[in-house]
């Protein structure tokens, strides 16, 4: 298992491979081969994902299925590739959103459907290789290559505004990620290596840590976002198709959090200690402040769009926590709670978000509108949809018993073990987050059928049921039984909360 193995180049490159493959069926009339082909390469990445769980040790907190091989000798840059128990579970959120996402898509995307389908698989293969890289080098090129697909997805399907909002996602999350370069250019030349776990070993002072910390900063929190570098969110999603808006909000958003926890925490433990009330403040900011902000939202996927912002905002809030739990309880356990809690959560995240984007997706299928106000007692033609989605709708505001709930109430659970008034504010995402998901159902599901074009919907076909179906499951199990997740990530976390509160000066 730790011995050299091609596994994680299978999983990354076979997407990837797919992808090229399905642009050799572009022709409009060739869109049933190329969705077809599509489904074949996203199962069978889904699949060669799975050994990655069923052979993974939880009793270490080495990286596993490690392959290094030199790339770029004169720098001392490799291929290398491994996981451990954060980065394992975010693969495979990838891989099975992947699946979904080209379901999803089967039916609707009638224009340049090659290139659609093409472009979720050669990205499926770059997030993964996000979440493999070892090597500093290999991580950058894997992080901006993967803007690539996204800006096409958004630029070619997306709405009216596409160009404006493609733009605006390129250049914010393109321009954070220079800093992020200038700071492993630094760290290179005070380790002669790339390697990421190199980096960790850093004996780097006060002042050196403070500016990596807050170059890395600037290139995750626009990735995540956090606020105020959120404005490209909403824009992005309201303009991309169904399936960019799932992949973006499930996967993509997931990779400024991971990146705090692979290189800004364990690189900079001591800066990240000094600023912890920063990053604490700025998580507050946007479970309460964009929760308002989500609230008044009369768009369906701009609202989704606010409530992620939010959500993530929970997930910084448990990882930066850590260092307010150690001083004050000098206790490790409440610490990786909240850690462990975040990690949950992003999982969680990326199920519900995608499944209500699927939902916003298969109602504007229908009548081609996002607005809110040209809905009401959608349950009244609808019926199995209007399940699904109240069911989501809970998940998204934290009902307990679906996975929504799992990772808030961790999180807030460690942070009353640091700061009562802290827990007390990030509770409040408990009452704002059930005020705009309920507001919203309420609005678009229940009540007299206000108009022609509700009374004319069909109900969810087999295919949307499928999909939705899925994603029903996960957030239920995962709801019910998080011990498998936890089980993965428990000594990873416990090696990282000792990591990042041992001083290295």
């Amino acid at each position: 298992m730790f011995a050299d193995s091609s596994l994680l180049s299978l999983v990354i490159w076979t997407p990837i491979f797919g992808g090229v493959l399905v642009l050799l069926a572009s022709k409009d009339e060739q869109a049933g081969a190329a969705r077809w082909i599509s489904l074949f390469f996203s199962v069978l990445t889904l699949l060669m994902t799975i050994p990655l769980y069923t052979g993974f040790d939880t009793t270490t907190h080495q990286m596993q299925f490690v392959e290094q091989v030199p790339w770029i000798a004169t720098y001392n840059i490799n291929y290398h590739l491994g996981i451990d128990g954060i980065s394992m579970p975010l693969i495979l959120l990838t891989a099975f959103t992947t699946v979904l996402v080209v379901i999803a898509g089967w039916e609707v995307i009638k224009h340049k459907t090659a290139q659609y389908m093409s472009a979720f698989l050669i990205m499926n293969g770059l997030m993964i290789g996000v979440f493999s890289a070892l090597d500093a080098i290999l991580f950058y090129v894997f992080w901006e290559a993967m803007l690539i697909p996204m800006f096409l997805i958004i630029g070619i399907w997306g709405g009216v505004n596409r160009v404006y909002a493609t733009i605006k996602f390129f250049l914010y999350t393109f321009l954070g990620s220079v800093f992020m370069l200038i700071a492993l250019i630094y760290m290179f030349t005070q380790s002669s290596s790339f390697g990421i776990l190199d980096f960790h070993g850093l004996k780097l002072g006060i002042t050196e840590q403070i500016y990596i910390f807050l170059a890395f900063l600037i290139a995750f929190a626009v990735k995540v976002p956090m606020w105020p570098v959120h404005t490209w969110l909403p824009d992005a999603h309201v303009e991309a198709p169904t399936g960019g808006s799932v992949i973006l909000a499930a996967i993509m958003l997931k990779m400024g959090t991971y990146g705090f926890v692979r290189f800004s925490m364990p690189i900079a433990p001591d800066a990240s200690n000094q600023l912890d009330w920063l990053m604490i403040t700025l998580s507050l900011i946007a479970v309460v402040y964009i929760a308002f902000v989500a609230l008044v939202q009369k768009d369906m996927k701009k609202l989704i769009a606010y409530s992620s912002i939010s959500h993530m905002g929970f997930v910084t809030l448990g990882f930066f926590i850590v260092y307010t739990i150690a001083e004050s309880t000098n206790s490790l356990s409440g610490a990786a709670m909240g850690i462990e809690g975040a990690l949950v959560q992003m999982i969680s995240h990326g199920f519900i978000s995608g499944a209500m984007f699927l939902c916003v997706g298969v109602m504007y299928d229908r009548l081609h509108s996002r607005q809110i106000s040209d809905y009401g007692g959608v349950v009244n033609t609808m019926p199995v949809f209007a399940a699904f989605m109240v069911f989501f709708a809970m998940a998204n505001a934290g009902l307990p018993g679906t996975s929504g709930f799992v990772g808030e109430f961790m999180i807030i659970l460690s942070a009353f073990k640091a700061n009562f008034w802290i827990a007390f504010l990030a509770a409040t995402t408990l009452i704002f987050g059930a005020a705009y998901t309920l507001w919203m159902v309420k609005r678009v599901i229940f009540g007299e059928v206000a108009n022609e074009g509700v009374a004319a919907l069909k109900d969810l076909n087999n295919r949307e049921f499928f999909v939705l179906g899925v994603l029903a499951l996960a957030v239920l199990l995962l709801g019910i039984w998080p011990a498998p997740l936890l089980e993965v990530m428990s000594v990873t976390v416990e090696n990282l909360v000792q990591q990042i509160t041992q001083t290295k000066l």
